[in-house]
């Protein structure tokens, strides 16, 4: 399962903040990503193996608010959270066409990028992200040709387990099944997310 774990996304209400609060919990400090122009948003990124990271994502108050609400709920937050995690795939337009047995699941293909602080212009598609039920099923994505980001991230972080916790862990163990994925769901009065690191600092609990 962890194979399949392309990043962890950590949406907070202010970059700066969590960057710091998580230097301090897990003895890693995090890098400038980049900002995601016309969504309104930016990140910052650790490693959490080879082709895996975490993401700590939040508003962008350098551009101008964007037309839609940010991604991930980040409009609302009052606090860091572990909104969702996105899969490694490919062929995604195959996956998400019209008539394919996970289509309902997936929503449409879109595409993105972003400017590395080096310049160098990563470039993605993946699955309409808030298509994901309180963020458990995870949204897919492909950096096709693209350098994954993981690889010029810091490193010394990584995600030793990753489960979840659902109201209604059968309907959402069906649809892991239908994406060929096997992920713990624990029954709860709320949907959550939880990673565990093995960090610096020891292991860390990130919900």
């Amino acid at each position: 399962m962890i194979a399949r774990v392309d990043h962890l996304v950590y949406a907070t209400p202010d970059v700066d903040d969590t960057v710091a609060d998580l230097a301090t919990r897990l003895g890693v400090r995090a890098a400038v990503g980049g900002r995601h122009e016309g969504r309104g948003t930016r990140n910052a990124l650790i490693a959490l193996g080879p082709r895996s990271y975490l993401e700590i994502i939040g508003p962008d108050r350098s551009q101008p608010a964007p037309h839609t609400p940010r991604w991930f709920g980040i409009d609302t937050l009052d606090r860091p959270r572990l909104a969702t995690w996105a899969a490694t795939a490919t062929d995604l337009h195959a996956l998400a066409a019209p008539g394919s047995t996970v289509a309902a699941l997936l929503g449409a293909v879109v595409s993105g990028s972003r400017t590395r602080p080096d310049g160098v212009i990563l470039r993605w598609t993946l699955t309409d992200p808030i298509m994901a039920p309180g963020g458990i099923v995870p949204f897919l994505i492909d950096w096709g040709s693209s350098p994954h980001p993981a690889a010029s991230a810091p490193q010394g972080v990584t995600l030793v387990d990753l489960r979840a916790e659902h109201p209604n862990p059968a309907a959402v163990l069906t649809a892991f099944r239908m994406l060929a994925l096997d992920l713990a769901v624990a029954p709860s009065t709320a949907p959550a997310l939880v990673a565990m690191l093995n960090t610096p600092a020891g292991d860390v609990e990130l919900r």
